[in-house]
């Protein structure tokens, strides 16, 4: 699976990273799920800074998602390297608002 990282600056200005960022197809089961989901902990991020800079959305998800759902979202490498057909121009891994810089989320 590609992952993807994030850095932008909180509300104070501080940088924050977020790492581990799934990629996925807009046609994936779990697309939604982690639009929706990498918003909200980027918003959370952006409002309420922390001592620590760098999270892990994977960490993340691991605490949010039921188990079964996170096991086969991350257990998805071998079956995409086999079947992989989508093009580029269709993998997200921003929600829109951190695209075009229009914080809070």
């Amino acid at each position: 699976m590609l992952y993807k990282t994030l850095e932008f600056q909180n509300v104070l200005g501080q940088k924050v990273k977020v790492i581990e960022i799934p990629v996925v197809a807009r046609n994936h089961q779990h697309y939604f799920m982690i639009q929706a989901r990498l918003q909200m902990f980027i918003s959370q991020l952006y409002n309420q800074p922390k001592a620590t800079s760098s999270f892990s959305f994977r960490d993340y998800l691991k605490q949010k998602m039921e188990w079964s759902e996170f096991e086969r979202l991350f257990s998805m490498d071998a079956r995409i390297r086999k079947n992989h057909h989508t093009n580029d121009d269709t993998l997200i891994f921003l929600p829109a608002c951190a695209r075009n810089r229009d914080f809070p989320c």
